[in-house]
């Protein structure tokens, strides 16, 4: 069994920003939010291969912020805590105006 701690907010927070900075991250989260789902169904659904969707899963399971189920000898994932669907849910309803230039790579005066 993996060892497991309890983080301050400011941690949790900056943990959650560390898994929504990757599309593919953000997209298994929304994923999740819909359903629990299986490695495989998610890699297929979201375009990705088997180990890029295993290396994202590893990733947010250490931030704490999905889970696997075994299920025989197959594991699905699920969302650890109902909050965060309602919190992604609330996120989505964010409109934000952007500047194009900023965040988008090279340019981004945001690091």
């Amino acid at each position: 069994m993996q060892e497991t701690t309890a983080i301050d907010h400011t941690e949790a927070l900056a943990r959650l920003g560390h898994a929504l900075s990757d599309t593919t991250r953000a997209r298994i989260l929304l994923a999740l939010r819909e359903a629990p789902a299986f490695p495989s169904d998610l890699a297929e659904s979201l375009g990705v291969s088997r180990q890029v969707m295993s290396n994202q899963l590893a990733c947010l399971r250490g931030c704490g912020l999905v889970e696997g189920i075994r299920d025989g000898r197959n594991t699905w994932y699920r969302l650890t805590n109902e909050h965060l669907s309602h919190a992604l849910g609330v996120l989505l309803q964010l409109m934000l105006f952007v500047d194009p230039d900023c965040c988008s790579g090279e340019g981004c005066t945001c690091k």
